[in-house]
């Protein structure tokens, strides 16, 4: 009896293994580590729903010109007293107009222009800055590591809305200037992280084995260490996100970020909140905008560190 059920057992795993090998074939190629995050994301919907709104969001953006062009047919800097506080739908105006007859939905999507692109261009600073200080942190290690890290200190123990508060009183920032100083004070929590990795992976055989081979160090750490280091990175960008959006509208909400006439969706909720009590669209449209773009990206964030997680397996 035994006997036959062990034979039973053998020919089952021989027919799964024949399986996986003809799977295999099918696909052509190997299963990869990218390629199972890919499909482990895939198969999280919330997380493909927020990337759906992400792209869809990007492209509104990128494309505000177009919208204002041949949808709204209103340009950004015309305005008509006499149309102003039109509700949605009303004279022409698809999503209304503001206190000064502005068509709200220009104003929305040049806001997200500015607003996406601030807190993009803020992410790609920091994840620049951090990975490169932590990389050289974690690498080398000694007095390089010990004034890299103090500095990285000094940097925690300032508050960084005051911070913020502070430069934006006593300059006057487009969005330019905006995304360079929020990626100055967020870099830093990327840069311990990095640090962390890059201590761990730098001792393991591979890299001992480009070094006998004789191997430099920049190339050990580009192209031996820091693509190991990559799903942290990622992980920490699609969640560091949110909170830059947020951070900026904060600042042009506070009147210290970008000045109108340049729409963003927190000057814009500035404006209406003098004259809510006429047009509760006029609060209701930018705070949904800042709300839907956040909560997508911490669904795809969310989503995406469990698909990068190396302890899953598909």
């Amino acid at each position: 009896m035994d006997t036959v059920q062990e034979t039973e057992r053998t020919a089952a795993a021989g027919t799964r293994s024949s399986i996986d090998r003809k799977s295999l074939e099918r696909n052509g190629k190997p299963r990869t580590y990218l390629g199972m995050a890919w499909r482990r994301l895939r198969r999280n919907k919330l997380a493909m729903i927020g990337l759906g709104i992400m792209i869809l969001m990007i492209i509104i953006a990128l494309g505000a010109g177009l919208i204002s062009e041949y949808i709204t047919g209103k340009s950004l800097q015309e305005q008509s007293l006499r149309n102003n506080y039109m509700g949605i739908g009303e004279g022409g105006y698809i999503l209304g107009s503001d206190d000064l007859g502005r068509d709200t939905l220009t104003r929305l999507v040049y806001g997200a222009r500015v607003s996406l692109g601030v807190a993009g261009l803020s992410v790609v600073v920091a994840l620049t800055v951090g990975t490169l200080v932590g990389t050289f942190a974690g690498f080398y290690g000694k007095w390089v590591d010990t004034i890299l890290m103090r500095l990285v200190d000094i940097m925690l123990s300032i508050p960084t809305l005051f911070l913020l508060l502070l430069v934006a009183t006593l300059w006057r920032m487009g969005p330019m200037k905006l995304a360079l100083v929020i990626a100055a004070v967020s870099w830093v929590t990327l840069s311990r992280l990095v640090r962390g990795e890059v201590m761990s992976v730098k001792n393991r055989d591979y890299v001992d084995a480009a070094r006998v081979v004789g191997v430099g160090n920049r190339r050990i750490m580009f192209r031996h260490i820091l693509p190991n280091v990559a799903p942290v990175i990622i992980v920490w960008g699609s969640l560091v996100v949110p909170g830059l959006i947020l951070t900026e509208a904060t600042l042009s909400f506070l009147g210290l970020g970008v000045q109108p006439p340049t729409p963003s969706w927190g000057n814009m909720l500035t404006s209406a909140q003098k004259v809510w009590s006429h047009s509760t669209a006029m609060v209701l449209l930018p705070g949904f905008a800042i709300y839907i773009t956040v909560f997508a990206i911490n669904l795809f964030g969310n989503g995406l560190r469990d698909a990068l997680d190396p302890r899953l397996t598909d």
